[in-house]
């Protein structure tokens, strides 16, 4: 008996994967790059033979991630045209010290930098008031925040309000798989969405009465806290990790949280 060896995926599956992925027929497609439906329809069919150039514009009417723009070229014998940098390489020196500047300069707040995946790659001082919370375990490396912040063994007992920030977490996660149809986050995302949660959750994610956003209402040791966030990632990278890259900052949501967080400082 043979194996069968299962072929690599040609230029013209992976554009149709996309293509159908965004919900978008040849016809939209090729009104989006400025080319005819035949020529999408031949592209995809392996009648005709893209360009360089052809893949990378469809590529960004797609809205394709970096990293799959790279497969994409390569499927095609091209060069990749994005690199992949290690956090650690010294051509990351200056992005890294832009993001240590963000990171110190937002204390006494929270803040955290992740991954694709939100992996933990650093934090400043004043999220110790979160990890404190946490079973040690959970922070080892690579450790995982969405993970941290819904496992029983996590912030999850201490969040006054989980079940609507459970949602809010969730949902956040089951959209960014659905953008980049990544499969391991969304074997993430049914492994945090199976972990218990006895709390009421929204049908429909959506802050409750009187909020502006869903806050996150944390117990901890100072009593409790409510804090909000934002996400920031980098403006035009032309590197997958930095364009995988992204600062979480929590804010205070109430003046009480704010000088709780300002006397943490002080007390430092």
């Amino acid at each position: 008996m043979t194996a069968s060896v299962l072929e690599p995926p040609t230029v013209g599956d992976l554009l149709r994967h996309w293509r159908t992925h965004r919900r978008l027929s040849q016809l939209d497609l090729a009104g989006l790059a400025e080319v005819s439906t035949r020529h999408v329809s031949f592209v995809e069919t392996g009648r005709a033979q893209p360009s360089r150039s052809m893949l990378l514009r469809l590529s960004e009417m797609l809205d394709i991630p970096l990293r799959e723009r790279n497969r994409l070229l390569l499927a095609g014998g091209y060069a990749p045209a994005y690199t992949e940098s290690a956090v650690t390489s010294p051509r990351m020196a200056g992005v890294w010290q832009a993001v240590r500047q963000v990171l110190s300069g937002h204390e006494p707040y929270p803040a955290v930098v992740v991954d694709r995946f939100w992996r933990l790659l650093d934090a400043n001082a004043a999220v110790d008031l979160m990890t404190a919370l946490c079973a040690p375990w959970l922070l080892e490396p690579p450790a995982n925040i969405l993970r941290a912040g819904l496992h029983p063994e996590g912030l999850a007992p201490h969040i006054v309000n989980f079940g609507e920030w459970r949602a809010h977490l969730l949902g956040r996660l089951r959209r960014h798989a659905a953008v980049t149809a990544d499969e391991d986050l969304r074997a993430l995302y049914e492994e945090l969405s199976a972990y218990p949660c006895d709390d009421p959750e929204p049908e429909i994610e959506s802050p409750g009465a009187g909020d502006v956003v869903t806050p996150l209402r944390l117990r901890t040791p100072a009593g409790e806290l409510t804090f909000f966030s934002t996400i920031a990632t980098f403006g035009i990278p032309a590197d997958i990790t930095v364009a995988e890259l992204a600062i979480e900052s929590f804010f205070p949501a109430d003046p009480v949280t704010a000088d709780v967080l300002r006397a943490r400082q002080t007390a430092r």
